[in-house]
C-alpha cells in the first residue's frame, strides 16, 4: 500500500514555503464567521483563502467579497468552486506587498474593510504592521496565528511577552485575543497552537505620539536588549535627568513601561528636535 502523503489535501499539496495549514475542522471554521458575524453591508477582504473553507461561509453574506491568494495553483480552483459569483474577486498576490487602500470600493461612503486570514506564521508580525498602514480604510481583522504571537499581541506591561508587538499594535488598535485552535483542526497539523485574535484600529483622533515613526524607533531600542535599564537602552536618545523629569524611573526595565510612557518618551523628543 502507497505511503499516504500528510501534506496532501484535497488534492492540493499544501507548500511549507507559503506556510500552508488549511483549517478543516468545521467548527472553528464556524466559530470564526460566527465571531466576524458577517452582514450584507459588508466588504470582506480574506487573507489566504487556501481551499476556501471560510470562504465557503462568507460568500452568501457580504455585500463584497476580495481574496488574496499568493499560491498561483489555488486560484483555478478557487475561480472554479465560487464561479458565477459576481461580487467575488480574486487576486493572486503577496500580501506583504498588496495595497489594501485600493479595495474599498468608495473611501468616502461606503464600509470600512472587514479582514480575515489564516495567516502564515512566518509572515505574520510584518504582514499585520503592513495592514496598519491602511487602518484608516479598515473597521476590524480577525486573524489566525501561533497562539503565542496572539498572546504577544495581546500583552500588558509587566509581562514577559510584553515587548514591541505589544506595544505598536496595541497603540493603533484594540487587540483582543478570541479563542485558541488545536493543531488537529488543520491538515497539515501545525507543531504548535493557534489563536484567533480580533483587532480594531482606533480612531486617529486618540492616537497621541507626535511622531509614531519615532515611538517605533524608541520601543525598538528600548527592547533590543530587554534586561538592560531603560536608561542603558535609550542614551543615546534621551539622558537620566530628562527620564526623572518625566518621573519615569531610569533604572526601570523596558516590559514595565506602559504605552502611556513610551508615548511620553518619545513626545518629548520630537519636541526636543524643533
Amino acid at each position: 500500500m502507497a505511503k499516504r502523503n500528510s501534506n496532501m489535501v484535497q488534492g492540493h499539496q499544501a507548500r511549507k514555503r507559503f506556510g500552508q495549514n488549511f483549517l478543516s475542522d468545521p467548527h472553528y471554521i464556524n466559530r470564526i464567521v460566527d465571531s466576524i458575524s458577517p452582514s450584507d453591508k459588508d466588504q470582506m477582504v480574506e487573507i489566504g483563502p487556501g481551499l476556501g473553507a471560510i470562504t465557503e461561509l462568507l460568500i452568501n453574506s457580504v455585500n463584497k467579497l476580495d481574496l488574496v491568494e499568493l499560491d498561483k495553483d489555488l486560484i483555478p480552483r478557487l475561480e472554479q468552486k465560487f464561479s458565477g459569483k459576481q461580487h467575488l474577486s480574486i487576486h493572486q498576490a503577496d500580501a506583504l506587498k498588496f495595497n489594501f487602500g485600493e479595495l474599498r470600493l468608495n473611501k468616502e461612503n461606503s464600509p470600512k474593510l472587514r479582514i480575515v486570514g489564516n495567516l502564515p506564521y512566518n509572515i505574520s508580525t510584518p504582514l499585520i504592521f503592513h495592514l496598519l498602514s491602511f487602518r484608516e480604510h479598515i473597521q476590524d481583522m480577525y486573524f489566525m496565528l501561533q497562539k503565542e504571537v496572539v498572546e504577544r499581541i495581546c500583552a500588558e506591561s509587566n509581562s514577559k511577552t510584553y515587548g514591541r508587538l505589544s506595544i505598536m499594535t496595541q497603540y493603533y488598535c484594540d487587540a483582543e485575543m478570541l479563542f485558541t485552535v488545536p493543531p488537529g483542526a488543520f491538515q497539515p497539523a501545525p507543531k504548535v497552537d493557534s489563536a484567533i485574535v480580533k483587532l480594531s484600529p482606533k480612531s486617529e483622533q486618540f492616537l497621541t505620539a507626535l511622531d509614531p515613526k519615532l515611538l517605533s524607533e524608541v520601543v525598538t531600542a528600548s527592547f533590543n536588549q530587554r534586561r538592560k535599564t531603560i536608561r542603558n537602552n535609550l542614551k543615546k536618545y534621551i539622558n537620566e535627568e530628562v527620564l526623572v523629569e518625566l518621573e519615569i524611573d531610569p533604572a526601570a526595565r523596558p516590559e514595565t513601561l506602559s504605552i502611556d510612557t513610551y508615548i511620553k518618551i518619545s513626545n518629548w523628543m520630537a519636541l526636543a528636535d524643533k
